[in-house]
């Protein structure tokens, strides 16, 4: 067997025991020369094996420390196509779960009202989610829409509806959307929703999503763990 073939078998055999949770989330590997000697080949070819799973994001290397497994991040594509959250995940095969933590009417505040282009007090919708990939809480979403003309939405179920294909349906489709992404440190609120330490890194998303005539329709502020996501940007020369 040559030594490609050998490195990836290994690969393979190392990612099922993670799979499995031989290796547990946040455990130490055995040492290089360990497995080395475990599956009767060199080094080299055992560090080839484990930088494919580096490089997969099922390990990482701690300096001084040794290789752990590490939570796999979701790739998230939503920074160059529009795509519900429930069919972004369904596509990477995991399976979205929405919790609604409240769904109340306000009044717009200055920022609100802005990034909506309404005026400041008038009536909006709030709505704050809590979004899972199977177990695993991934974004503290609040979503803002306009009250006026969207009152039908007012008893919609947002745990099971999509709020892009609800807006779809009366006639106002998201076609495009500005995003605004920085990070940040989690406060008390977002760290207990998504069950990290506070102060751990989060990124940190101000959306406005408008229809074909540019008026906006929903405006987003999003915390997504920094531990479990990460994200694609596609970029063209124009």
């Amino acid at each position: 067997m040559d030594n490609k073939k050998l490195h990836e078998g290994i690969r393979e055999d190392l990612l099922e025991k993670i799979l499995n949770n031989t290796y547990k989330l946040h455990e130490k590997i055995p040492k290089e020369l360990d497995l080395a000697e475990q599956y009767g080949v060199s080094r080299p070819t055992v560090r080839q094996a484990i930088q494919s799973l580096v490089n997969e994001g099922y390990l990482e290397r701690i300096k001084r420390s040794g290789t752990f497994v590490r939570q796999k991040k979701i790739n998230q594509e939503f920074t160059h196509m529009i795509r519900s959250y429930e069919d972004e995940i369904q596509q990477k095969g995991l399976h979205p779960v929405t919790k609604i933590i409240s769904f109340t009417k306000e009044n717009a505040s200055q920022d609100v009202a802005h990034n909506l282009n309404i005026n400041e007090n008038d009536k909006v919708f709030k709505l704050t989610r809590l979004r899972y990939a199977g177990n695993e809480p991934v974004v503290l979403v609040t979503t803002y829409f306009p009250y006026k003309g969207f009152e039908k939405l007012e008893n919609v179920d947002f745990v099971h509806r999509s709020l892009y294909k609800e807006l779809e349906s009366l006639g106002y489709p998201v076609v495009s959307i500005q995003r605004k992404l920085e990070v940040i440190k989690a406060d008390e609120l977002s760290g207990v929703m998504l069950n990290i330490p506070i102060n751990d890194p989060v990124f940190y998303f101000h959306s406005v999503g408008s229809t074909v005539d540019a008026t906006p329709v929903e405006y987003s502020v999003s915390w997504y763990r920094g531990d479990v996501n990460s994200f694609v940007f596609n970029i063209n020369i124009t």
